[in-house]
């Protein structure tokens, strides 16, 4: 009887489908699939866990924006992107569990050192920041960030490398990958809510970085399967016992006498000699609030709050909320030379309550302390006030919500016919954008505009609904505790009408962020 070679066609539909064994792999030893599927696990979460941790790692030094969070965004997808293409192409060369934990090993010894060697750079960002300098600005954030970016390619070669080992038959390909991508996409979630929930509050950003990699290295161990792969995550789990670096510049004559990291910021407390003491946050160039033990006033914008709303028809209020109080500066202020004023402060960041207490003698016999966010709380807030402070803008991050029609028509609301808003606008010297538009906002709202120049980059713009006069705070000198007499005077001087131009920002619209950044890049290259 003849016979044949069979046709393809001949073949069972199973043979048909069988997935050529790659380079270095073996049906005997192909990789448990449990373990391939806690790896992707693992992965997913350090590779968005990272990703949260390292806007975390930026937001001292270059602020929460929009732009910053797009950028850090960006340069995670990117990566990933690319560690996508190149995973492949290495999945079809050699896929064996060694070469997938090898990746995965490289790729936590480089996540675990990010925070170290970051910190040069964010070094050099403060100093770049505090001399305006955009080329040492942007550089150092886009170093910051392709170190991030290379671990996180390094992760993102793991997808279609455990693909390919998962795979046994092409007609698996949709189910095999499918579950893959859901496990990568748990494992990402819960590494999200980890690190913004959990790790950074708890441990800080720092041994974040550390606990990710730790996780990587433990799951790469695992596919080692040997003891000497152990002593990897036994390493990177030294570093945890590494205190992280502090954050801000140097300032001479002055020493550290607290400094945390809380929910929100790096905080740092300075003392001089003198028993002067500065509070300062995240990058370090600016002072947000100011202690002098032999007097309660300092010679800084603070001491303006003291007096301006003299020169609204309503005079010395009887009660003011603070929205940003930081320390308590202008709050502790109040309790001396008006302790009849009820003073509601508000703060984000209780901690830096808590620090006004211990090193800033923050106290007073009418002062309550709120910690909460200052729209929400006046929104949710009955009560009406003479005057309501606002000293929540910290260039170059601001709130965009608290620059809007819509925030400041709910500010209006809740003062008293007559009473006045305060705004405390910092800005880069020379540059009045930000100004221009604070006051072209709060004309849509309040009929009354001023403003009280302190220095070349600090102004206080006052808004009310009655006319805001230099000549009634002059006449109110007098009558003003001891002090503050000869100091109103001097703002009365200061004080003169609202800058015109500028756009009124509203919830929809308020790039902020573009006006801020515009402001330090045409301050560099010498354009005003």
């Amino acid at each position: 009887m003849a016979t044949r070679t069979p046709d393809l066609e001949d073949a069972p539909a199973q043979a048909r489908t069988t997935v050529n064994e790659p380079a270095g792999a073996s049906s005997s030893s192909r990789p448990r699939p449990a373990l391939i599927r806690t790896i992707a696990c693992v992965v997913g979460g350090a590779s968005l866990g990272a990703e949260i941790a390292a806007a975390r790692l930026l937001a001292p030094y270059f602020g929460a924006s929009t732009i910053i969070w797009a950028n850090t965004i960006a340069t995670v997808l990117v990566a990933l992107s690319v560690g996508y293409a190149v995973g492949g192409r290495l999945a079809d060369r050699r896929s064996d569990l060694r070469g997938l934990c090898t990746i995965i090993a490289v790729a936590a010894v480089l996540l675990a050192v990010v925070p170290f060697v970051a910190d040069p750079f964010l070094r050099l960002s403060v100093r770049a920041l505090g001399a305006l300098s955009v080329g040492g600005f942007l550089g150092s954030l886009a170093a910051v960030l392709v170190l991030v970016a290379i671990p996180v390619m390094l992760l993102g070669t793991v997808a279609p490398y455990a693909n390919r080992l998962m795979l046994t038959a092409v007609h698996e390909t949709g189910s095999v990958t499918g579950s893959l991508y859901a496990i990568s996409t748990a494992g990402a979630l819960v590494g999200t809510f980890a690190a913004a929930l959990l790790l950074i509050p708890v441990i800080g950003t720092h041994r974040t970085f550390i606990v990710f990699a730790l996780a990587l290295a433990l799951a790469a161990a695992l596919g080692f399967g040997s003891r000497r792969a152990a002593l990897l995550p036994i390493a990177i789990a030294l570093l945890l016992l590494i205190s992280p670096p502090g954050v801000g510049t140097d300032v001479a004559g002055a020493r550290v006498i607290y400094s945390a990291e809380t929910s929100y910021q790096y905080v740092r407390v300075l003392q001089f000699r003198n028993g002067e003491r500065w509070l300062q946050l995240n990058e370090g160039v600016a002072i947000h609030s100011l202690y002098r033990p032999w007097s309660y006033l300092t010679d800084g914008y603070w001491d303006d709050f003291l007096v301006l709303p003299a020169s609204a028809e309503r005079g010395v209020p009887a009660r003011v909320a603070i929205l940003g109080d930081a320390a308590g500066t202008v709050a502790r202020a109040y309790g001396h030379y008006f302790p009849q004023t009820r003073v509601d402060a508000v703060e984000l960041d209780g901690a830096l309550s808590s620090i006004g207490r211990r090193y800033f003698g923050l106290r007073g016999a009418r002062l309550h302390l709120y910690t909460a966010d200052a729209r929400p709380w006046l929104a949710a807030n009955a009560n009406r006030y003479d005057a309501i402070f606002l000293d929540a803008y910290r260039q170059p991050y601001i709130p965009f919500y608290l620059v809007t029609r819509e925030f400041f028509a709910s500010v209006r609301a809740h003062l008293r016919p007559g009473g006045m808003l305060i705004v405390n606008v910092g800005h880069v010297p020379g540059s009045n954008a930000l100004e221009e538009v604070v006051s072209a906002t709060l004309r849509a709202v309040f009929p009354f505009v001023a403003r009280d120049v302190v220095s070349s980059g600090n102004s206080l713009v006052l808004a009310s609904s009655a006319a805001v006069s230099a000549a009634r705070l002059a006449a109110a000198a007098p009558s003003l505790p001891d002090g503050l007499g000869s100091f109103a005077d001097t703002v009365a001087a200061r004080l003169g009408p609202a800058l015109p131009g500028g756009r009124v920002y509203t919830d929809d619209r308020a790039p902020v962020e573009w006006l801020t950044d515009l402001s330090i890049l045409r301050y560099a290259t010498g354009r005003r």
